[in-house]
């Protein structure tokens, strides 16, 4: 029985349509190559990996501001063996914090929340060097904890590379300087003495100039 409904019959000439299969090869008009992107991080180990709440302080508006809800990592370089931290946004992984955990670094509990902490650093995340002032908070004390072990022990870990880096160099110096006072002392040892090569050139120069010196002897 047919149907006079407008929408009856533009609902059954709509299943009519996704019923039929004509078989024809249909061509993109547009076709996006495959792009190989890369984050930085191929060639870092994450020694740390947390979800947390990142905050700045603005220094203008003398206030927190958030940057955002994500997880924060501890990348471990595999080459060099340098620490950065770095916290991307859940949703759009916009980088929200990044930068290097240095020997200075020091992390410390924020007054009146356990659950989270403030440090100062040096931040390239938004493509030029800020001095930056912190605050994560995370969703448990001991999650907390973890992240601030974790950073001391990577900025003692910093701090002692740099003094033995800085000792093999002086431990370097001093050993250069003994040999070059070692050097000046046999030097001025043989100073008084002439080798038997500069005492043949002297006594070849002195019998050179007593034959010059000597009056021809006239016949008599």
């Amino acid at each position: 029985m047919a149907t006079t409904d407008p929408d009856h019959r533009d609902a059954e000439e709509a299943t009519a349509g996704e019923d039929e299969d004509t078989g024809a090869q249909v061509t993109p008009l547009v076709k996006l190559q495959e792009v190989a992107v890369t984050t930085g991080e191929e060639e870092e180990d994450a020694i740390l990996d947390l979800k947390a709440k990142l905050y700045r302080f603005d220094k203008e508006g003398n206030q927190w501001k958030e940057r955002g809800v994500g997880t924060v990592k501890l990348l471990k370089h595999k080459g060099n063996g340098k620490v950065r931290l770095v916290m991307r946004q859940s949703k759009t992984l916009k980088i929200c914090a990044n930068h290097l955990v240095g020997p200075t670094m020091s992390v410390q509990e924020y007054a009146g929340n356990d659950k989270a902490c403030v440090w100062h650093a040096a931040d390239f995340s938004d493509g030029e060097r800020k001095d930056e002032f912190f605050c994560i908070r995370f969703g448990s004390i001991d999650n907390c904890k973890i992240f601030m072990e974790m950073v001391q022990e990577v900025a003692e870990s910093q701090r002692m590379k740099d003094e033995n880096k800085d000792a093999s160099a002086a431990a370097g110096l001093l050993e250069k300087l003994s040999v070059e006072d070692k050097k000046s002392e046999e030097k001025a040892k043989d100073g008084g003495s002439l080798d038997a090569k500069e005492e043949s050139e002297i006594e070849h120069g002195k019998t050179d100039a007593d034959s010059k010196g000597e009056e021809p002897v006239s016949s008599t």
